[in-house]
Parts: structure tokens; sequence; C-alpha cells
């Protein structure tokens, strides 16, 4: 009967204790729960906070958390993850600003030679502008051609070189000029290439980069719509503004024929 009477109290422990630990599995997990959102929610708005403390391309978005705002010109757009990672990003960030400069130099050479063109200078436009110089050149094409390879080759291979050691182009290799190539930072040459020292305030340099890469994609989106521009009229911007300040009503993108194609049929 003792034997029985202990067997008996065992059991009951067992399945006391059995209850007792799923009553607090089945709080803790309940705890959990109610915390994991409230920590994910935290984190939603610990970073839309910090969103809101900047312009972005669409006000009230959340920026990927790559795009702190450390970059020139950095109002959260990448929708494609293109530079999530940090050394795509590293790349890409002077492949936008090359380009950039390079868009803002062609677009500011086709308009004033446009604009002088209108004026009766002897410029062609600037869709001709190859064809022009190629029979005007005293040098042949193929010579032309090699030879901006091995420059551009040349310039392109030290700016690589930069990207992946910045400064260590400056190292006198280039008739023994050393500080005046060393640069600021990547993309921001300075020394020989900023005598007017308007890199050297840091809150004006901060500023002139940003308007920088701001103007550049500008220009970036200019050129594209030049080149469309000539596809659909085979004018210069020039010529279709002028055209379009004569009879604005008229002689819009949706009346050339190809922009809005069946548009001038209604």
């Amino acid at each position: 009967q003792n034997r029985c009477h202990f067997i008996t109290s065992a059991k009951m422990s067992m399945l006391l204790n059995k209850s007792v630990s799923l009553q607090t599995s089945a709080k803790a997990s309940q705890a959990a729960r109610s915390v994991a959102p409230r920590s994910v929610a935290s984190r939603r708005n610990v970073a839309a906070r910090a969103g809101a403390d900047r312009p972005l391309w669409s006000p009230g978005s959340q920026p990927p958390a790559w795009l702190d705002g450390s970059l020139a010109g950095d109002y959260g757009f990448d929708p494609l993850h293109l530079s999530e990672e940090p050394e795509m990003r590293k790349w890409m960030v002077q492949a936008e600003l090359v380009h950039a400069r390079w868009a803002m130099l062609g677009v500011a050479g086709i308009l004033f030679t446009s604009i002088a063109a209108k004026n009766g200078a002897p410029f062609p436009d600037w869709y001709d502008a190859g064809k022009e110089a190629i029979k005007t050149s005293p040098a042949p094409l193929g010579s032309l051609i090699f030879t901006e390879l091995l420059l551009f080759g040349w310039v392109e291979t030290k700016r690589l070189y930069d990207l992946r050691n910045p400064g260590s182009q400056g190292d006198g290799s280039f008739l023994g000029i050393t500080d005046g190539l060393k640069g600021k930072e990547n993309g921001y040459p300075g020394g020989l290439f900023d005598p007017m020292g308007m890199s050297k305030n840091e809150a004006s340099f901060k500023e002139a980069k940003v308007k920088e890469i701001k103007n550049g994609r500008l220009a970036m989106l200019a050129f594209v719509g030049f080149i469309a521009q000539h596809h659909a009229t085979h004018k210069s911007p020039i010529d279709n503004l002028v055209d379009h300040v004569a009879d604005p009503f008229h002689v819009t993108f949706a009346t050339n024929g190809v922009s809005v194609p069946h548009f001038t049929e209604f």
C-alpha cells in the first residue's frame, strides 16, 4: 500500500511539473510574439525617422539601409538594389561622376555651338560635327582613334589604380609630380586641378559636390532628350526651341509625329 501511494505521488508530481513547464513555455512564446512586432516596428520607425531627416527622391519613403545620406546627391534612390554591395557602390559612384562630367561638357558644347550657329558662326549641328571633323582633319580617322585609345587607356588605368588605392597615383611616376596628383578623394583630384583652392573649405567642398552631381544628372537626361529630339525632328535643340516659341500651341513634343504616335490624326 505504501508502495502504491509512493508511485501515485510520484506520477502526480511529474504531471504537475509538466503542466507548470507547459504554462511557462506558453507564456514565454506569447511574450516573444508580442515583443517581436514591437522590435520590428521600432526598427522601421527609426529608419523612417532617419529618412525624414534628409530629402528623398520620394517624400515619405524609406531609404535603403546602404544609402545613409553620406554620399553626395544621395536621395535614397536604388529600387533595383544595384549599389547594395559596398565594392559595387564604390565603383558606381565614380562611374556616375565621370559620366555626369562628360554629359555636362557635351550638353554645353551642343547648346553653345547651336546658339553660335544661329547667329552666323560656321559651326555644324552636333549630329553632323563628327562627319565634318573627319572631312577637315589633317590626321586620318584610324590614327585619331588609336591615339585616343592609348591616352584614354592610360588615364583610365591610373584612375582605376587610384580607386583601389586612394592617393597612390601621387608617387612621382608622372613627370616627378607627387602632391599635385594625390587628390583630395576618389573622383575629386584637387591639387593641380584646383588652382583656386575651392576644395580647401570642407563645407563649400561638400556643397559643390552635391551641386556637381545634380547638374550632371540633369545633363545626362538632357543628352538623352537631345538624341530623342533629333530622331523625332531631325533638328538641333535650339532650332526646336525657336520653333516652339514661334508657335507654342502647335509645335510641341506631341505634334512631331513620333513622340506620341497618331496624335496628329485627331
